[in-house]
């Protein structure tokens, strides 16, 4: 499994990730499409990118009961999109549903990745804001069981427990990680952080950045720099 590094284009208007996106002359960075710019620009913004050339990361988060999540699956699924995420708390049945509506009529599908437990959750968080008890590496490991269990190709999670993953999933099981800084940056609102070489090390598939590569002086400099640390 290749390693890539996904840029988080978290921007509030098409304006602002196109101005980011021209910046990449000689790169077509894989890029993250989440809630804030899908909600601003629509599935449009969506068509407009991949026109481009980039892979995407369509991060909507979807959990609600199984009929609603396979119907809006389907929609996506005719995005043309690489990879798209929900929440493995919304249960195996869920999931399932999900890869229902995603399979095209000719079989193919994007890849389909399930959130275990956001990398701003940490133990404490999770005892008492969620009431669950069990230890957090605990609960993502049974999480990402019941991805594996319902036929996802993988899960998003910190770079932390990527190498857990592995052991409980196996190699082939793709591990997304959010929550990379550079060793000399700033971690921002994330409670589980790991730099780009530490992901490497300890098994991510794919490492997401944001801030870090599109609030940089030099964002195409910033993301080669992920580049170098992660796939080199």
């Amino acid at each position: 499994m290749g390693k890539d590094v996904i840029v988080a284009c978290d921007f509030a208007s098409a304006e602002q990730v196109f101005s980011f996106l021209d910046k990449f002359q000689d790169e077509k960075p894989f890029v993250k499409i989440g809630m804030e710019l899908f909600y601003a620009e629509g599935p449009e913004i969506v068509r407009q990118i991949k026109a481009r050339g980039h892979k995407i990361f369509l991060d909507l988060k979807l959990h609600d009961i199984p009929n609603t999540v396979k119907k809006s699956m389907a929609v996506l699924s005719r995005l043309d999109v690489d990879m798209t995420n929900l929440h493995a708390a919304g249960t195996i049945s869920m999931m399932e549903a999900a890869i229902e509506g995603l399979t095209r009529p000719d079989g193919t599908r994007p890849m389909l990745i399930a959130v275990t437990q956001l990398t701003s959750t940490d133990q404490e968080r999770m005892t008492n804001d969620l009431l669950i008890n069990r230890p957090i590496d605990e609960v993502v490991m049974h999480y990402a069981h019941n991805a594996k269990v319902a036929g996802l190709d993988g899960v998003v999670c910190s770079p932390l427990e990527a190498g857990k993953v592995h052991a409980t999933c196996g190699d082939n099981f793709c591990t997304v990680t959010p929550g990379v800084r550079f060793a000399d940056g700033d971690v921002g609102d994330q409670k589980r952080v790991m730099t780009p070489a530490q992901a490497k090390e300890i098994g991510s598939d794919y490492i997401v950045v944001g801030r870090p590569i599109t609030a940089a002086a030099d964002p195409v400099a910033a993301y080669r720099r992920c580049v170098s640390e992660f796939c080199d």
